[in-house]
């Protein structure tokens, strides 16, 4: 989210661094002290029935390749905006009781701004006439277990939200939405109820309290929404960034580990939670200390080309990033105290800003990669009173860049008041007139235009090849539901299992990577619920040494491979379960112990950097894998058997 100008967004952060050198209206709440500590409304508020447009997709929402379709298969382009207010508004000075304190002299009193201002059913017929159809609905974890009513003046225009905690108004937003026809995002903004984004307790997802704490509340959101229709996905957290200490990362392992955290929770919520939603997980948004001489930065994405999610669902993964004019990728956005002589975005020439963008987010939407997923622009904006010539000319590249990428979008902010904040597409006075981005005099408009009637793709998109990697470096990597639900089959090792309705197709031998696919066949997998864990040599047939003097893990016939374990580099064993039709082939090995044995121009990627690695061809599946346990030789595998699929 922008802050004001007065306050630049990272100036506080760098200022740090400088100086350490109503009721649930559908569903039912997980019973969490959350749910406990809030007191359920009698009756649930809807929006008046005329307020719905027909809908003209369905839910839940999945992806195929870097596009996001709906429950028929249809592209489901998300074109949104922010209703922000339940993160909180308090910029941590001066009183949180005074205006004043608060971003752009707005207090939210943690709901979503507006209501104080016109009816739920004004706000929403507006913002169908903006011509959005997704919603990301930012709210804090503080919020959540708020147990005091929101005073009567913020819901002036909304009487029937009288009384309520800042829950239960969200609760009564998110309904109305949903039955409007938004998709709706619920988006974990900040841990504590104050506008963020610089040094603030909200820099990571623990800031404040556990990973844990976390995790048990994106459970609690999933499950309290789970039968509202249109609420698709869950953005895991906004702004991951430094704190005065230390930088968050992408897959060390530690309580800083943004790569591991996101992969958790995305879990625990398609599991415990709501298997329909989106997992939305955003790129770093900043690392470094902002001081010219000194390694800083926005990684954004790009990590995720080397090490990116597997989830239980492998089509529910949306990558996210966000982008403002007044940053860079090694411009902080502060004025003043914090700021370097790094160019902003707004600094960039048209191509120089496509190329940027690339390399910081777009990249993940190449087709047939294992980190191939849509990406999601969840934030980007400028005002309405804006004058700098270079800003103007940025946010037309960018919604330029936007459009014709057919990317997926959200504009920050989508409400607030008039003569506050010039951001907002919409404002209201306090009598409830709207101005904004639909008005004549608005400069946004002919971009915003633009970018909303674009032309893009439409209708049925066709299924693509799943690519997703698996990754033991620091655990159990088992993305397979039918796998789990069997038990440990290899205690005291790190186990990969590939998700379900993917085969194994290649590993890496060091590193225990390994790639799943489900191309060139549908699941493979018969309904049985059998699985054989090969832990010898006794499914190698008498003759049938396709890797002398190595060992062999290799599938009954009729099996393939969907797993794998490790003790440390050592193959402990391989996982197999049967197809549905008897694969054929007496097949082919495959070494990668000295070099790569992919095949030329490999679907998937580099699903292991820095690795040798072997990959069966799409038309092939994997039956075996094959190690040598010599004295000064490396212990991982060595060969795969590939054959053949059916």
């Amino acid at each position: 989210m922008p802050m004001p100008s007065a306050v630049p967004r990272l100036a506080v952060t760098a200022a740090g661094l400088l100086l350490t050198a109503a009721t649930t209206l559908t569903a039912t709440p997980l019973a969490t002290p959350a749910s406990a500590a809030v007191p359920r409304h009698a009756t649930a508020v809807r929006a008046p029935a005329d307020a719905a447009d027909p809908v003209a997709w369905a839910a839940p929402l999945s992806t195929r390749g870097r596009y996001i379709v709906d429950a028929h298969g249809d592209r489901f382009r998300l074109k949104g905006a922010n209703w922000d207010g339940a993160q909180g508004s308090w910029t941590g000075s001066g009183s949180a009781a005074d205006p004043a304190g608060h971003h752009a002299g707005q207090d939210s009193h943690d709901i979503p701004l507006g209501l104080d201002r016109a009816p739920l059913a004004q706000l929403l017929a507006d913002f169908h006439q903006a011509g959005i159809n997704t919603i990301r609905l930012p709210f804090s974890n503080e919020m959540i277990h708020r147990t005091t009513a929101v005073p009567d003046s913020a819901v002036a225009a909304n009487p029937r939200l009288r009384g309520m905690t800042p829950l239960q108004v969200y609760d009564a937003v998110v309904d109305a939405l949903s039955r409007s026809g938004f998709a709706v995002v619920l988006n974990n903004h900040t841990n504590t109820s104050r506008w963020c984004c610089g040094i603030d307790g909200n820099e990571r997802w623990n800031s404040g309290q556990s990973t844990g704490q976390w995790a048990d509340d994106w459970v609690f959101m999933a499950r309290r929404y789970a039968s509202v229709p249109h609420v698709v996905g869950a953005d895991l957290y906004n702004e991951v960034r430094r704190d005065v200490l230390d930088d968050p990362n992408w897959g060390l392992g530690d309580g800083h580990d943004w790569y591991a955290a996101a992969k958790l929770a995305a879990d625990r919520i398609l599991t415990e939670g709501d298997p329909r939603l989106l997992i939305v997980i955003e790129g770093i948004n900043w690392t470094g200390v902002p001081v010219d001489g000194l390694p800083h930065g926005r990684p954004v994405l790009a990590p995720a080309r080397t090490l990116s999610h597997t989830l239980v669902d492998a089509r529910k993964l949306v990558y996210s990033a966000h982008f403002y004019g007044y940053t860079g990728p090694h411009h902080s956005g502060a004025t003043g105290i914090g700021e370097t002589h790094d160019a902003r975005y707004q600094d960039l020439s048209r191509a120089e800003l496509a190329t940027v963008l690339d390399d910081e987010a777009f990249v993940v939407e190449e087709s047939g990669r294992h980190y191939t997923a849509p990406v999601w622009v969840s934030e980007f904006g400028i005002g309405s009173a804006e004058t700098n010539p270079a800003a103007r000319t940025w946010f037309g590249n960018i919604t330029g860049y936007l459009a014709e990428h057919d990317a997926d979008f959200a504009f920050w902010p989508l409400v607030g008041f008039a003569g506050h904040d010039d951001w907002a597409l919409l404002r209201y006075d306090d009598t409830g007139r709207r101005s904004g981005i639909l008005d004549p005099g608005d400069w946004r408009g002919t971009a915003w235009q633009r970018l909303m009637t674009a032309p893009g793709t439409t209708g049925p998109v066709a299924p693509a090849p799943v690519w997703r990697m698996l990754s033991t470096d620091h655990g159990d990597a088992v993305a397979s539901l039918r796998v789990r639900a069997a038990g440990d089959w290899d205690p005291g090792a790190y186990k990969a299992a590939c998700p379900d309705g993917t085969r194994l197709i290649g590993l890496s031998h060091t590193g225990g990577r390994g790639l799943c696919t489900d191309t060139g066949t549908a699941d493979l997998r018969a309904a049985d619920a059998r699985q054989t864990v090969v832990t010898d040599e006794r499914q190698v047939p008498a003759g049938g040494d396709w890797a002398s003097g190595y060992t062999k893990y290799q599938c009954p016939d009729g099996e393939f491979l969907i797993g794998y374990g490790l003790r440390g580099e050592r193959v402990s064993a391989a996982l197999c379960v049967p197809a549905r039709s008897a694969p054929a082939g007496a097949g082919r090995t495959v070494w990668f112990d000295r070099s790569d044995g992919r095949p030329a121009d490999a679907p998937g990627g580099d699903f292991a950097y820095g690795s040798s690695k072997g990959q069966c061809a799409v038309t092939e599946y994997a039956a075996g894998i094959a190690f040598t346990t010599r004295v000064g030789s490396r212990p991982g595998p060595a060969a795969l058997l590939c054959r053949t699929l059916p």
